[in-house]
């Protein structure tokens, strides 16, 4: 990257002039973290077939490895999730793999049990008409409500794959019986400060009908268990058209708002980088969290102020690593755009019904090119203006090439 600071001196003087607070919008960009998942490391692919990545994480070590490497070169990915069991430790020291961790610079963040993988969950897990499939299911995740203390975790991520294929296959309202059940039991064994964060797909793998179809069934949910059970968005989990800023605008009033997965899709639950495909959307989803962290509406601003910002992608062609550190760049620089948007300015104009003036408003913050300032924010940080470019010249990548080789692979995850 060019000398940014003659770009950041100009973007500065116009910022100002808008009474924009460019410190307090460094300031807040300092304080932006995006943990990153230990899946993202290892090699991974659709149900037909993944493509294996020379060098790619094979594990749970070498994923910390990986993920200490990209908070290094961008200084706002400070955790990682982990999956379990796929990062179970060999000698079942979570302690010491938290350890291990923090010794990296980096600390362990959500933990995600899998349900959806052994063949016993081929109709399901929690919601499974075989009582000891549920209950097999349960104990899962209940291990890893253990597991959340010994690795500093304050967050247990949970995604189903529960359904049916066909109409009739099952009992509708007695999977959700058996669903809410399960989860009542999970919610009251979690650690003290713990939180439950429900996910949802509206579809696939099944296709009938979907035990978490959306987010309105995850909020009834959590409203029925309480406080410390909020919702968690993924990007690609909607349908076609879907107005995911409206649905984390309900959210956030509402004091639901738990946590993202953030990637970006084209079709359906394609987990491509975010931000790749609908930048705009990345944008407007910002808008909403930073409005509701800079106003003074409760319980929106609280929310905004502790949901979990988490990357979950499938990075099948394009590498492991520099995708990682590519879509944490995205996330800053959708955060910089909506921390740079007139609020004062915006409120009249929509107050005053002034339609388009206020969506022009809106799209100057979104056309302003913040690089320069992020590339400020990211030196006085003391981390790379160009974290791609210095990643690719550290000779990290050749090296873990050298000393990991290439994993076999066949289909999915792992």
């Amino acid at each position: 990257m060019t000398d940014h600071r003659a770009a950041y001196e100009l973007l500065t003087e116009s910022l100002i002039a808008q009474d924009i607070d460019v410190e307090g919008v460094k300031a807040a960009l300092k304080q932006q973290r995006i943990e990153t998942p230990s899946w993202g490391y290892a090699n991974s692919g659709t149900r037909f077939k993944a493509f294996a990545w020379p060098g790619a994480a094979t594990t749970t070590r070498q994923k910390l490895d990986d993920a200490a490497m990209v908070h290094k070169m961008t200084g706002i990915a400070p955790s990682v999730a982990i999956h379990i069991p796929w990062d179970k430790p060999e000698d079942g020291d979570y302690a010491g793999m938290c350890q291990y961790a923090e010794t990296r610079g980096i600390t362990i963040g959500a933990v995600n049990p899998n349900v959806f993988q052994d063949d016993v969950y081929k109709l399901g897990s929690l919601g499974n008409p075989d009582p000891a499939i549920g209950e097999q299911a349960l104990d899962h995740i209940l291990e890893c409500c253990e597991i959340m203390p010994k690795v500093k975790s304050e967050a247990l991520s949970l995604w189903f794959a529960d359904g049916t294929n066909y109409a009739g296959q099952d009992d509708l309202r007695g999977r959700k019986r058996r669903f809410e059940q399960g989860l009542r039991l999970v919610y009251d064994h979690l650690p003290p400060g713990g939180r439950m964060l429900i996910e949802y797909k509206f579809f696939e793998p099944a296709f009938y009908s979907t035990d978490l179809p959306d987010w309105g069934t995850a909020y009834a949910w959590c409203l029925k268990l309480g406080e410390q059970a909020q919702v968690l968005v993924d990007l690609g989990h909607h349908a076609q058209g879907a107005n995911i800023e409206q649905i984390i605008a309900f959210l956030l009033d509402e004091g639901r708002l738990g946590g993202f997965h953030f990637n970006n899709r084209k079709y359906a639950d394609d987990d491509l980088i975010v931000g790749s495909v609908n930048p705009y959307e990345l944008f407007l989803i910002y808008n909403e969290l930073a409005g509701a962290d800079l106003g003074a509406d409760e319980p929106a601003r609280t929310t905004a102020h502790n949901v979990a910002y988490m990357l979950d992608q499938c990075h099948n062609i394009e590498g492991k690593i520099v995708p990682v550190i590519y879509s944490v760049l995205n996330c800053q620089e959708a955060y910089a755009k909506a921390l740079i948007v007139q609020r004062a300015k915006l409120a009249v104009l929509q107050a005053a019904g002034e339609v388009l003036e206020a969506h022009r408003l809106l799209n100057d913050a979104y056309r302003t090119d913040v690089r320069p300032l992020l590339a400020q924010v990211r030196e006085e940080l003391g981390v790379p203006a160009d974290p791609i470019a210095a990643y690719k010249s550290s000779g990290y990548q050749e090296r873990i090439r050298a000393e990991r080789g290439v994993a076999a692979t066949s289909g999915g995850f792992q």
